[in-house]
């Protein structure tokens, strides 16, 4: 999977931009907020999932702002009303072209036919994004893990998005009558039972994927630390039993989750909302067999996000037969020179898009493209 070219319109702070990179590394630098991270986002976008820096696509399309004039003066555009992208890329084997229209929604065309949803997107453009915002795997939290599961389910298994789907919205629904002040007990008990339903598909899903995850994952935390400590992911489940979690029989789930709603039915509507259920499940970072979000330094923490953004891809990788792109926000600077060869290798052979704002030293004697971004516009250095 690369990229062949790429062009972006009144995308946030970026005008017109084109692109054409590589299909190794390529490097993006230039001074804070001069679009380098809006560039990195704008390619995420094609891979069916929302944006990793907001949820509202209106804030994505370009608002007035300054411009140089010929005579110098300074003018300003007309406020946009639509972001376009357009990309020009091979994945499973051949050339294919996608473009995307930001209004209030994603308008997604693939290969000349507007498809129904961007979601369409899923498993045909496989991406993995490490920004700033990784960290936050070991430091925030429970939702940030749970939200990385869902991202990298997505991608790997698109029926896997259409399935969480389903099991938010029976949330919704469920929470929706328990703030009722006489909840129906006869429609209680049918959302209980289909929210038992979509609950263990999700739950059985994210448990067959730790169970690639978490080995691969300590295996890269260990090379990228030397091992100099043991990293541990445990999961920790809401409404299953230790001894249900360990097992993944979707209809054995169902049956569980579904008593365990009955059961917890008092405190809900206590509450007036679910209290469990896979939104509220949590992975657990260990070090050492000890909190790393409360014991484990700030470079332990970056290691152990970074460990999993690297499972993450080479299962994706291992699993679909795709290579997928490597989208670096401003990471590297955050690691030291070992750290960064080592990242850099595990990425060898993969189109890999990284942003700095210096240059000089991000190839690591790697062959690629370096790109500069001034004011949102894009030149090849």
């Amino acid at each position: 999977m690369h990229i062949q070219s790429f062009t972006a319109q009144t995308f946030r702070n970026i005008a017109q931009a084109e692109l054409t990179p590589c299909p190794g590394v390529n490097v993006i630098f230039g001074e804070n907020g001069q679009g380098k991270t809006s560039l990195l986002e704008a390619i995420w976008l094609f891979t069916g999932c929302r944006s990793f820096r907001c949820a509202d696509v209106r804030e994505m399309i370009q608002q007035s702002s300054p411009i140089a004039a010929e005579d110098q003066a300074q003018t300003t555009i007309t406020n946009a009303t639509a972001a376009h992208l357009a990309t020009d890329f091979i994945s499973n084997q051949r050339e294919q072209t996608a473009s995307l229209e930001l209004t209030r929604r994603r308008v997604l065309t693939l290969n000349g036919f507007v498809e129904e949803t961007p979601r369409r997107m899923l498993g045909v453009f496989p991406a993995v994004a490490f920004t700033p915002a990784t960290l936050s795997l070991a430091q925030g939290g429970p939702g940030e893990r749970r939200r990385f599961l869902d991202v990298a389910l997505s991608m790997l298994t698109p029926a896997y998005a259409v399935r969480l789907s389903k099991y938010l919205k029976a949330l919704a629904q469920r929470n929706a009558l328990l703030r009722q002040p006489n909840p129906n007990a006869a429609l209680l008990e049918t959302w209980d039972t289909a929210l038992a339903h979509h609950a263990a598909q999700i739950t059985s899903a994210r448990l067959n994927y730790l169970h690639q995850l978490i080995p691969i994952a300590m295996d890269f935390y260990a090379g990228i630390s030397a091992s100099r400590e043991q990293f541990g992911i445990e999961t920790q489940l809401t409404g299953l039993t230790p001894a249900g979690g360990s097992q993944s029989d979707q209809s054995e789930f169902a049956t569980t989750y579904l008593a365990a709603f009955q059961s917890a039915r008092q405190t809900d509507l206590r509450r007036q909302t679910t209290t469990i259920g896979p939104h509220r499940d949590d992975l657990k970072l260990t070090l050492n067999g000890r909190s790393l979000r409360d014991f484990g330094s700030q470079g332990q923490q970056r290691t152990a996000a970074l460990a999993l953004k690297l499972a993450e891809a080479s299962i994706l990788r291992q699993t679909t037969g795709e290579t997928p792109i490597a989208l670096l926000d401003d990471v590297l600077s955050e690691l030291d020179a070992r750290r960064q060869t080592d990242l850099l290798r595990y990425l060898n052979g993969w189109q890999v898009f990284l942003t700095c704002c210096e240059p000089s030293h991000a190839l690591h004697g790697n062959a690629g493209r370096v790109f500069c971004v001034t004011n949102g516009a894009i030149s090849q250095n």
